[in-house]
């Protein structure tokens, strides 16, 4: 059965994208067959993995063309990961959807078609049309959360969001998991935030912390995933554990 997990923050720089291209990577890399959705419009999840956002049919043309969703999806340079590129046009999308009938669903209708194992959603950092859309197809919603200071900031009203579509639109609808990003063991907030977070959430935490990494930030500006850049790196080494938890989730 299709497993469609959306990677929602309306926080920017948190590390959604970075996870998002990452996880599917490894995912794919165990063998998964994973669609990755580029649902940002900022589109770097697509020029993260080194595709010219500006040359293809995008999400926004599936969402507000009705374009068959296999003429928009492109294979990527790693075996069993796909990708639904999106580009600046997709920000249009917030408008063009707004008096379509059941406009939460329109994502959801398009995946549907789709035969992959699992789907991972990108989201845009806000709560709009788009990231209901994404609420609304998926099983399972993962949270990063930067270990700074106004990490908890607007955490309240996400989970606010996330249940209020369990209750409307998708009762399928689960928090699979909050995975702290950027940490710095050297720095004494990163703790304290972490144990803030870990108080409040328990077992719905990832055990795996995603450090601060020179190598995570580097590897997008080569079309590449952090384990294609250096896969020694701390950071590739906590995204192939962050993987394994996600994986034992999933399963359960």
């Amino acid at each position: 059965m299709l497993k469609i997990i959306a990677i929602v923050n309306q926080k920017g720089g948190v590390g959604k994208t970075t996870t998002a291209v990452n996880v599917s990577a490894m995912l794919a890399d165990k063998g998964q067959s994973v669609l990755l959705v580029d649902l940002d419009p900022q589109g770097n999840t697509t020029s993260g993995l080194g595709l010219d956002k500006q040359q293809a049919l995008t999400t926004y043309d599936v969402m507000c063309k009705n374009l068959p969703i296999g003429s928009a999806i492109q294979h990527t340079h790693i075996a069993n990961l796909d990708i639904l590129p999106a580009n600046a046009d997709l920000a249009a999308a917030e408008i063009e959807l707004v008096n379509l009938k059941d406009r939460e669903y329109v994502l959801n209708r398009s995946l549907i078609e789709v035969g992959y194992d699992l789907v991972i959603i990108d989201c845009p950092p806000a709560l709009g049309l788009l990231t209901i859309n994404a609420l609304s197809a998926a099983y399972g919603v993962i949270i990063p959360v930067q270990t700074e200071y106004y990490a908890l900031e607007g955490l309240g009203q996400l989970l606010t969001t996330i249940q209020a579509v369990k209750q409307s639109t998708n009762p399928s609808l689960n928090l699979l998991g909050i995975v702290m990003t950027m940490y710095d063991k050297r720095n004494a907030l990163s703790e304290q935030v972490y144990n803030e977070v870990a108080n409040y959430f328990k077992d719905k935490l990832f055990k795996t912390v995603i450090p601060r990494n020179v190598r995570l930030a580097e590897a997008p500006s080569y079309g590449k995933t952090v384990y294609e850049h250096d896969s020694w790196s701390k950071g590739a080494r906590a995204y192939k554990s962050l993987t394994k938890e996600i994986l034992q989730r999933i399963i359960s």
